[in-house]
């Protein structure tokens, strides 16, 4: 059962209930702004990633702003950005098993949809689904670019699986999909860059197989946030595939621009509203935002407007605040920000953004309130 949201439209910040997602209406608007300018920049599109975010409203407004679609990891995201309202989706990922080969064939009906693949024997299961549903599945061989997770090796082995899809009557290849994940969380611009420059070698590698076998690529995709731009200058990728810029969380803002300078193309949007619910000591408060309110896989939160908090020690309900370092104590009671260690599966625990305009000025207030439509779409 969805449950109510924690806030109305119109509400004064200060009656927004807690724990609450929140987003920065004016920040994430830029962020979507200067994604799409970048992007143009340098000659290539957008196709969001609706992973991080899972909400069709927040899908079309980065339609509004130049993507091209958007990309989702699992079919049943897949279905709701379609029931949505969203006409283009690439799943960038492997889908296996009959059920949801169907399910997939049969979406492809009501829009574009495409997928990736790194067998043979996933291509010629897609090409039985597709056969079943009457529909012809547009089809991109990922390679391994480095991140050692999914991929088909680069060059003759990619070509070879290009080839048969090609062939077959109910698939159209539709190009690469070389995303080096593991790469948008290199802490130095150097390492990053490096890690682009390899990926790079094994697409042209590819590339080089597949004009051997008469076939056109006419989609390179793949980039992330950390990565974005220097795919984009490449002249090797045609298409990002960015999703966390539109939040921004505090692992992103870990990285390092080339001066080492903090990372801050985009800003944070995205934050966790908590209400402090005991003061057992002058040295520690507890808010009540624990596990099942904030992922913690890629650390803990920040506490940006209380400076010296560190929040640490979170149990299923309850996150503990170190107030040592405080000039400022927080009173029983008061209410803090929190910006997320790892956006994607904070936004996953949560049924609602509550979307707030003139965040942190004393006119802030909530604007609307959107609902986290594929939350749970897992499978």
């Amino acid at each position: 059962m969805t449950m109510p949201p924690p806030a109305l439209p119109g509400m004064p910040f200060s009656e927004i209930d807690t724990p609450a997602l929140i987003i920065d209406l004016d920040a994430f608007e830029r962020n979507l702004k200067r994604m799409q300018d970048l992007a143009l920049k340098y000659g290539v599109r957008v196709r969001a990633h609706a992973k991080t975010h899972k909400s069709p409203m927040i899908a079309h407004r980065q339609i509004a702003h130049g993507a091209v679609g958007v990309c989702c990891q699992k079919v049943s995201e897949a279905e709701v950005m379609v029931r949505g309202g969203v006409r283009d989706v690439l799943i960038t990922n492997e889908i296996a098993g009959a059920r949801k080969l169907e399910r997939l064939a049969f979406l492809a009906r009501e829009a574009h949809v495409a997928l990736c693949t790194d067998s043979l024997q996933n291509v010629q299961d897609l090409a039985a689904a597709a056969a079943r549903a009457s529909v012809r599945l547009n089809v991109l061989v990922e390679i391994d670019c480095g991140g050692r997770r999914c991929g088909v090796e680069p060059g003759r082995p990619a070509a070879e699986l290009a080839k048969v899809i090609a062939g077959s009557p109910h698939l159209t290849f539709a190009g690469l999909q070389a995303y080096y994940g593991s790469a948008q969380h290199f802490r130095t611009d150097a390492e990053r860059r490096s890690a682009i420059a390899s990926a790079g070698e094994r697409v042209k590698e590819t590339l080089a197989e597949l004009d051997r076998a008469g076939l056109a690529c006419p989609l390179i995709t793949g980039a992330g946030t950390g990565t974005c731009e220097i795919e984009a200058s490449s002249g090797i990728w045609n298409e990002l595939q960015p999703g966390s810029y539109i939040f921004m969380d505090a692992d992103y803002a870990r990285n390092q621009k080339a001066d080492g300078s903090r990372f801050d193309t985009f800003e944070h949007a995205l934050f966790l509203l908590a209400t402090v619910m005991s003061t057992p000591t002058s040295e520690r408060a507890v808010i009540d935002a624990g596990h099942k309110a904030l992922s913690n896989d890629s650390g803990f939160p920040e506490v940006p407007f209380l400076p010296g908090a560190k929040y640490h020690r979170p149990s299923d309900e309850h996150g503990v605040l170190d107030l040592t370092e405080c000039e400022h104590r927080p009173q029983l009671g008061d209410k803090l920000l929190l910006i997320p260690g790892h956006c994607d599966p904070t936004v996953n625990l949560h049924d609602w953004y509550v979307c707030v305009r003139g965040f942190n000025t004393p006119d802030a207030h909530v604007e609307a309130v959107w609902p986290v439509a594929a939350r749970g779409a897992i499978f």
